[in-house]
């Protein structure tokens, strides 16, 4: 179980704290940064989820500010008893011209695993974002196969109260064998969502596809919305087409976290 409320403002042209909380097992660090931005490493000290696990995560990042949010490791969902399921939810705001840019790596889900995950982003007018939400299906290297789980995942998008993106993800059984499927998967083991909203969203469109391979496509949705999602046979391949294309998006390296 673990709690995490924040968020930032500005003060002399930089990003600083402004509201911070946490309780239980969901810890937030904050690396000094070269730069004028803010960024938050989120940490579960329980090293995972299960069944009954509930996790929250509040942020928001006030007019004129730049916050990173991103997880110092992978996040582990492992087995939950029968019944039992765990829940992430994460409800982040992001001010008039302010910057989000929410990169978590991966949650790793395995065997016998049951989530239920929602992020809800609230978008003022002006306000840019770029998120990820990478998902690897059990350690390849380690010859796992998810086949009995159980993930419900929704992401929501708005902006000044209006919808702008809505996605929603259900696998429940045998979710190697969904992940076989042609128009599916295609026997994919990982896969990740990103999305970028931001008035250059258009002129980026090419440039990434440029970058992905053929089990990725990216669609501009309107022109300050660019929707990608790419799938790969496991996690390192999913971030040997993920990285350069978080780094083309955000306009320079990724958090330090993401490269240890």
């Amino acid at each position: 179980m673990g709690e995490t409320c924040l968020s930032v403002k500005p003060r002399a042209g930089k990003t600083v704290l402004d509201q911070f909380r946490q309780s239980g097992s969901l810890k937030c660090l904050f690396p000094r940064l070269p730069h004028q931005g803010m960024e938050a490493v989120l940490i579960n000290t329980a090293g995972g989820v299960t069944g009954g696990d509930r996790f929250s995560l509040t942020a928001a990042a006030k007019p004129d500010t730049h916050l990173t949010l991103t997880t110092q490791a992978c996040e582990r969902v492992y087995r939950a008893q029968s019944g039992q399921v765990g829940t992430m939810r994460s409800h982040l705001r992001v001010g008039p011209r302010a910057q989000l840019d929410w990169l978590p790596q991966e949650t790793l889900l395995f065997q016998g695993c049951a989530l239920d995950r929602r992020l809800t982003i609230d978008l003022a007018s002006e306000a840019r974002l770029l998120m990820v939400e990478p998902l690897v299906f059990g350690r390849t290297a380690m010859g796992e196969v998810v086949t009995q789980g159980e993930l419900t995942d929704r992401i929501d998008i708005r902006r000044e109260g209006g919808a702008l993106y809505l996605d929603a993800l259900r696998l429940t059984g045998n979710i190697a064998a969904h992940m076989a499927r042609p128009f599916t998967g295609n026997g994919a083991g990982a896969l990740a969502s990103v999305v970028y909203v931001a008035p250059n969203a258009e002129a980026q469109l090419d440039p990434v596809r440029a970058l992905l391979p053929a089990t990725g496509g990216a669609s501009l949705i309107r022109p300050d919305l660019l929707v990608l999602r790419l799938l790969a046979e496991d996690s390192f391949a999913l971030r040997q087409s993920l990285v350069p294309v978080l780094r083309r998006l955000r306009n320079g390296p990724l958090p330090r976290c993401w490269m240890i």
